[in-house]
């Protein structure tokens, strides 16, 4: 017996490929002005490029956010997609991916904002001998005194005064203890301010 063989199997289609397919459709209806096919590409879609935002920023009301970002920027946009470049699903993702790596940069912008405004609202409310001695430390004959310190303490007073740091961050800067970075600050103010005739003031 011979065994018959069909003539010929048909393609497979993968569902990923079938999912890019229909996107591309939907892009193209919606780029045409249709609601219908906008609001099949959110529901088909939506909850996809959700778990992208979500690997990038790690809070889901901003991937939420996020997300209708990007179905804002279909509906305006979608004639700029072209099938030819890569698939709807990819030209989707893609989108998605920047919006989502924007908002971490637009998140941690604000971030340094509000801590340099931190640190200068700190450096206003210092006591007035510290105050006293920074007006000094500013004046030709402060920074004299200034390169007489001990170089750990000149140069921790520096980066905290004239750069604005943080103890933190002068302590990341330096690669030593936060505790060590706030002695020398001190021992090295309390110096400055002898050496220039200003009142302790504890």
């Amino acid at each position: 017996m011979h065994e018959s063989r069909s003539s010929a199997d048909p393609p497979q289609t993968s569902a990923a490929a079938d999912s890019g397919d229909i996107c591309s459709s939907l892009l193209s209806r919606v780029a045409a002005g249709d609601v219908a096919a906008f609001e099949d590409l959110y529901r088909s879609q939506g909850a996809i490029l959700l778990a992208v935002a979500m690997r990038v920023l790690h809070n889901r009301s901003l991937a939420e956010e996020v997300l209708q970002e990007v179905f804002a920027d279909v509906w305006s946009d979608s004639s700029s997609y072209d099938p030819g470049r890569g698939s709807g699903r990819a030209w989707l993702t893609t989108m998605c991916r920047r919006r989502a790596i924007d908002r971490v940069r637009s998140v941690q912008a604000q971030q340094d904002r509000d801590h340099s405004e931190g640190v200068r609202a700190a450096h206003s409310e210092m006591p007035d001998a510290s105050s006293t001695a920074l007006d000094h430390v500013e004046s030709a004959r402060a920074a004299t005194a200034l390169r007489e310190l001990p170089e750990d303490q000149a140069r921790a007073i520096a980066l905290a005064y004239y750069q604005e740091l943080s103890h933190r961050e002068v302590a990341e800067r330096l690669g030593v203890p936060l505790g060590t970075v706030k002695t020398r600050i001190r021992d090295g103010m309390r110096r400055l301010r002898a050496d220039l005739g200003v009142a302790d003031g504890r």
